[in-house]
């Protein structure tokens, strides 16, 4: 089931199986070199895979997760970024590309980025201290994440993924662990704490090309006494649908990439079959799936329309069905 074809927002994948987001902590001054080149064209060359997401790369260099991120946060970049989607592309001319852009928030090190760290409130998620965000700075970050995506398009991809998840600042906002604000950004109300992606949508939507891919991955439960819940990743998946998101791609919120106490594949299909039931949005959903059989038995359970292998694929490209 999985090696069917599937039609997201227009772009026709070859399969339903992805490549989400992994890593690599390997670029040089925020530029894809050589080596990150010839990883993504070896996932590439793999048949079996229909779609791509890349690492998630940074809007602002105060975002910055790692000291060799990926950067998307200025116009420096697209030459390279141009040349690795070429490259990717003469490998394989059909494969559906994403990429992910993202802003760490509290979850990196001043070590890192070489300054404070921001956050949705006064928090300490590092080492580090960080702070609440404005509303002014809110505003600009938008803007960042904005001008990022079209970079996005103008590099060549067939869309970009918003990182709402895996404690970053998005899913700080989200999280009711992580905001403690008192505005309209605050935990008081679901919209309000994912005003801050959805006012990025709008923006992206309204800027990008019509067939533009907008994603959002989506750490939609923390898993955790006190955080989000199934229900507010089903409410927020109502709330992207009205922004007429293409895809959602759920894991981990402030649990990161893994489900406490769980390790069985598929341990975030609990919450993605439960998101299908809520929205027509197509669902991604990855976490511990290695083989060709889990993916097949997930999707005929409803539970996703796209499957994510991640490690398997990453330690053998070659990884078949």
């Amino acid at each position: 089931m999985i090696e069917k074809p599937f039609i997201l927002a227009g772009k026709k994948l070859s399969t339903r199986l992805v490549f989400p987001p992994l890593a690599t902590e390997s670029s040089d001054g925020g530029k894809p070199n050589e080596k990150i080149t010839q990883h993504y064209c070896a996932i590439a060359a793999n048949p079996n895979v229909g779609m791509i997401i890349t690492e998630h790369s940074y809007v602002d260099p105060q975002g910055k997760a790692d000291p060799h991120q990926i950067s998307f946060a200025d116009d420096s970049v697209i030459d390279a970024q141009k040349a690795m989607v070429k490259s990717i592309r003469n490998v394989r001319p059909d494969i559906c590309l994403l990429a992910q852009i993202n802003h760490a928030g509290a979850n990196t090190r001043k070590l890192y980025t070489g300054m404070d760290l921001v956050s949705a409130s006064d928090i300490k998620w590092t080492r580090d201290q960080a702070r609440a965000l404005t509303v002014d700075e809110i505003h600009d970050l938008e803007q960042k994440y904005i001008a990022a995506a079209l970079r996005v398009q103008e590099a060549g991809y067939d869309g970009v993924e918003i990182h709402c998840a895996h404690a970053y600042l998005l899913n700080q906002f989200y999280s009711p662990i992580t905001n403690h604000r008192d505005d309209e950004y605050g935990p008081q109300t679901i919209t309000n704490r994912l005003r801050f992606t959805l006012e990025i949508i709008r923006g992206i939507k309204a800027k990008a090309n019509k067939n533009f891919i907008v994603s959002v991955r989506l750490g939609g439960c923390d898993y955790k006494e006190g955080g989000s819940t199934i229900e507010d990743a089903c409410a927020a998946a109502k709330l992207f649908e009205r922004e007429h998101i293409d895809l959602l791609n759920l894991s981990g919120g402030t649990c990161q990439i893994f489900r406490p106490g769980h390790a069985e594949p598929g341990f975030f299909t609990d919450m993605s079959e439960a998101v299908k039931k809520c929205v027509f949005t197509p669902i991604l959903v990855a976490g511990g799936i290695t083989t060709k059989k889990e993916a097949d038995l997930f999707l005929r359970e409803g539970k996703a329309d796209l499957i994510g292998v991640a490690r398997a694929l990453n330690a053998d490209p070659k990884w078949e069905m």
